[in-house]
């Protein structure tokens, strides 16, 4: 297997990702239109624009929603596709490894194996179909609705970025404490399959089990502890945002100095973005902890790094 998880990514298929890509630019480039034209529509219709313009303006809104749920209908299932690819190929890679070693396997080795077949390789390869567009997608959709509401109105901009500054600090701090946990996580439940496939009923044995069980709900809770506050004080960060482009926005408009069209164009830009900002999240997450997992699985392989489970190319098909 290759040393790093960047070169499991693209053992799997560099034209695949290349693609991915490509889908992930054309999606973040039409997110930008629906909210140009909601923009228009309701300056419009505030201005005494005629039905004949306003309609033209709502199937284009409609035509470019279409478009760009299309386009992430198709990127979705590619992805899946590739994240399937290679989770089929770590389980084929240590399957093949056991019957390679057969003579050589102890219990604690095929629980080991156990572990990785069920459970390890699937977030794993799962991961290998959002790798790089998904955060390439999710950050041009805030570049480009970022430079919209620039355009618009900076210091209301402004008053958006802010919300973002305090997240920037706290996910890297709160992700590192996660990690840990999921390494031990994982660690205890290869003991424990370790154990099972050992069949020692002892009553020993029975109380090691149990206690792995209970360590294995203790470490679950304080990840979801971790993980929940940190989603809190995301969603805080963002009700405040709204706060300031309620205030900010509706002394622009009560002293003239701009359309309400703007106000209701940022106030669809930050709903629009606390998506893309929440999955750039969750791509961040998913990449620490499954740089770790991939090492365990790594650690734990015998597979070489250049050939498929049967000698072959790996690259999919």
């Amino acid at each position: 297997m290759p040393r790093t998880l960047t070169g499991f990514i693209f053992m799997m298929g560099f034209i695949h990702q290349t693609m991915l890509l490509l889908l992930s630019i054309v999606l973040f480039t039409v997110s930008i239109l629906p909210l140009e034209v909601q923009r228009r529509i309701i300056n419009g219709a505030t201005h005494g624009s005629s039905i004949n313009s306003i309609l033209v303006l709502a199937f284009a809104y409609l035509a470019l929603v279409l478009t760009e749920g299309g386009v992430k209908l198709v990127l979705n299932i590619y992805r899946g596709w590739i994240g399937e690819i290679a989770i089929r190929w770590l389980r084929m890679a240590v399957l093949d490894a056991r019957k390679q070693h057969l003579d050589e396997q102890t219990t604690l080795a095929e629980g080991v194996e156990m572990s990785i077949v069920i459970a390890e390789a699937e977030p794993v390869g799962g991961f290998v179909g959002t790798s790089i567009s998904e955060p390439v997608l999710q950050a041009g959709v805030l570049a480009a609705v970022g430079s919209y509401m620039i355009y618009l109105q900076p210091l209301l901009a402004l008053a958006v970025a802010a919300v973002f500054i305090p997240q920037t600090i706290l996910v890297p701090i709160l992700q590192s404490l996660i990690n840990q946990r999921v390494k031990t996580k994982i660690t205890v439940m290869r003991h424990l399959s370790e154990e099972m496939v050992e069949h020692d009923s002892s009553p020993k044995a029975s109380h090691n089990r149990a206690a792995r069980v209970q360590r294995l709900f203790a470490t679950n809770m304080s990840i979801y502890k971790l993980k929940y506050s940190l989603n809190f004080l995301i969603n805080l960060m963002f009700q405040l945002g709204f706060a300031g482009i309620f205030a900010l926005g509706g002394y622009y408009v009560i002293t003239g100095r701009i359309e309400i069209g703007t106000v209701v164009a940022f106030i669809a830009g930050l709903n629009k973005i606390s998506d893309p900002w929440g999955a750039l999240v969750d791509w961040y997450r998913d990449l620490k902890v499954t740089q770790v997992k991939y090492g365990l699985i790594r650690d734990a392989s015998t597979v070489g790094s250049s050939d498929g489970p049967d000698g072959e190319s790996v690259a999919p098909t």
